[in-house]
């Protein structure tokens, strides 16, 4: 059994929210909720918002929260906000206003 949560629209780069993914992948769902609460930035913020979502989730379909790990997280790239801005002489620059769709997936450790 699995549980998951994905935000979409994040207004933030997955460049930015990558390295964070990377630290709790594969990690049990109460060391990962350890490492996101002590990790500075906005995207660890984004993805402890998504892991409680998905442990309550996981909780709603009766998964045994003390074997649940975090088995998938991803950072995906959304669509681009295009702005632009003045540039000297009458040019314009454009400026890319990315987004992310962030997503958790937890799963149960089979026991043997």
């Amino acid at each position: 059994m699995e549980a998951r949560a994905i935000a979409k629209y994040v207004r933030m780069s997955p460049i930015k929210l990558k390295p964070v993914a990377n630290l709790i992948r594969g990690k049990q769902l109460e060391e990962a909720k350890t490492i996101l609460k002590f990790t500075s930035g906005k995207g660890a913020e984004i993805f402890e918002s998504v892991l409680t979502s998905a442990a309550a989730n996981a909780e709603e379909k009766n998964l045994n929260a003390d074997e649940l790990y975090v088995s998938d997280v991803y950072a995906n790239q959304g669509p681009t906000m295009k702005r632009w801005r003045p540039g000297p002489q009458g040019r314009a620059f454009r400026i890319l206003k990315r987004t992310s769709h962030v997503g958790i997936v937890l799963k149960e450790k089979e026991s043997k």
